[in-house]
């Protein structure tokens, strides 16, 4: 069956973008349109040939809008197989003219939900039904009938049009169909979410349902190991759609791969801690953090942070949260790094750091997106939890100390809480004079973490006695915190709640050390 010529069209869309100066170009190939509504309006106000839909149905619009094109005279004319005998006989006999291109794009519900003051009323009306339903049986016969949901698509038709004779391709009308029932899709998930959430009841954590969206923006260039085929796909879901290019921009470098997004997300995610504040530098490697420093200038925080673990930065990633000076960029350029993000390069700096040609120069355009869920998929099904992203003021920590911690002790103290809970489990981290001085992550026992800490610490070369020391989570003997005594520390802050909390408390007392308790704890696996 040779591709058919499109005669006749139906054009009834919710976006106008595009739409004039596309059934213009119909009109020109000589396409008969019919349209409803406001679209009718917007084409016959531009002076194009356009009929109401009540010519082909000989019945009105209805019911504020709500029926006019669920008709047998409009679904005949879509799904009529056109090399069917039967078909074309009922059609004659029923005066049904064919429909050979649909072009329909939905009521904005999803944007109509998204709006904080939308009323229950509001939203039903923004659920379309006739135009999935003319979408769904355009596609189903997409042998014979082109269907066109996106505006983007409208150049690629009419050049299949103008060189074809007026007729699109079989690979083209496929692709299309396939956008459709995508569409339809994600489109019935979003009033299903937003129903459920209507309906849920104030104590429910997590919704009965839910339905993700992911539609691929970058192909990685391997997964964590070469071996493996990776992408990155941005993700629709109640909270809206986020994506890659929202939030950055890859200014210089290799593409990126399946490791390098997940460093990105770590080292930014730390870095939107210090947002507003201090300088501060944040250095990445395998998604735990091996510096972060404050100080007066982006120069002297990365001289810091560097110097917590020297080894660890090369091949890091870098995040800075402010716009990256010339003097801070000269220092870091000193070694290799994988990637450095920034919310802006000052002049010279990007001439200075693409001379690197394999580094990666990353802008953050706009901070993170805050809260929402977050996925973890296992060999047996998807997990799914809210983000951990609840902080602690002074004036929530509890001090279960007979000594009170000093102002200089309660900044590192907090300092360090913010880090920590951006580190693998068992996470023991110290922190002097706004700088991280060991880390200890990801060990099955909170002493190998605080031994490995602390030995980190004496391979920088960096001096423990005077530092503060904060846990993910509580001591569960008192040897993890005679441990963090022995090396100097003189403060320390957990979330506190284990059935050994008295002993702990009674262990920070007899060496003098200043504690408190959180109330929450950070694991992070």
């Amino acid at each position: 069956m040779s591709d058919p010529v499109i005669k006749r069209a139906l054009v009834s869309v919710s976006d106008k973008t595009g739409i004039v100066n596309f059934c213009r170009e119909l009109s020109l190939l000589g396409v008969e349109i019919f349209s409803t509504g406001g679209t009718l309006n917007a084409l016959q106000d531009a002076g194009i040939a356009a009929a109401s839909i009540s010519t082909i149905t000989g019945f009105p619009e209805i019911m504020d809008g709500r029926v006019k094109t669920l008709h047998p005279k409009i679904h005949g004319a879509l799904l009529a197989v056109r090399n069917n005998q039967s078909h074309l006989q009922q059609a004659i006999d029923n005066g049904i003219g064919f429909i050979d291109m649909v072009v329909v794009n939905l009521y904005p519900f999803e944007a109509t939900v998204a709006k904080h003051d939308v009323t229950f009323e509001d939203a039903i009306e923004n659920i379309d039904i006739g135009g999935p339903s003319m979408l769904r049986s355009a596609a189903k016969n997409n042998e014979s009938v082109t269907v066109i949901t996106e505006s983007t698509d409208y150049a690629r038709i009419l050049g299949e049009m103008q060189t074809n004779g007026g007729a699109t391709t079989r690979a083209t009308r496929l692709m299309l169909a396939r956008k459709v029932f995508e569409l339809t899709s994600r489109y019935d998930r979003a009033i299903a979410d937003y129903l459920i959430r209507s309906e849920a009841m104030p104590d429910e954590q997590a919704p009965v349902a839910m339905t993700l969206t992911l539609r691929k923006e970058i192909d990685m260039r391997y997964g964590e190991n070469p071996h493996q085929g990776a992408g990155f796909y941005r993700l629709t879901d109640k909270q809206g759609t986020r994506s890659f290019g929202d939030c950055f921009e890859k200014l210089h470098g290799k593409e990126l791969s399946y490791n390098n997004m997940l460093d990105i997300a770590a080292a930014t995610s730390l870095v939107e801690e210090f947002r507003g504040e201090d300088p501060a530098v944040v250095i990445v490697k395998h998604t735990n953090p091996c510096g972060v420093a404050q100080a007066s200038t982006l120069e002297e925080a990365y001289r810091l942070a560097f110097s917590t673990d020297k080894q660890a930065p090369f091949g890091g990633i870098v995040s800075f949260n402010r716009p990256l000076d010339m003097a801070a960029a000269a220092a870091v350029n000193e070694i290799f790094t994988e990637i450095l993000i920034a919310p802006a390069f000052e002049d010279g700096v990007l001439e200075l750091l693409m001379k690197k040609k394999d580094r990666r120069l990353v802008l953050q355009k706009q901070p993170l997106p805050n809260g929402g869920w977050e996925f973890k998929s296992t060999p047996f099904g998807m997990l799914v939890q809210e983000r951990d992203t609840k902080s602690v003021s002074l004036e929530e920590l509890t001090v279960v100390t007979k000594r009170q911690p000093s102002a200089d002790e309660l900044s590192n103290l907090m300092f360090a809480w913010k880090i920590c809970r951006h580190i693998k489990s068992n996470t023991i981290l110290y922190v002097k004079d706004r700088q991280t001085f060991g880390v200890g992550a990801g060990q099955m026992s909170r002493v190998d973490s605080s031994k490995i800490a602390r030995w980190k610490a004496s391979e920088a070369g960096l001096d423990l006695r005077g530092s503060v020391v904060a846990s993910d989570a509580y001591f569960p003997f008192a040897d993890g915190l005679l441990a963090a005594a022995e090396a100097g520390v003189t403060a320390v802050i957990q979330p506190g709640g284990s059935i050994r909390d008295n002993e702990v408390i009674e262990a920070a007392d007899a060496n003098n050390l200043a504690m408190v308790f959180t109330g929450m704890r950070h694991f992070r696996h």
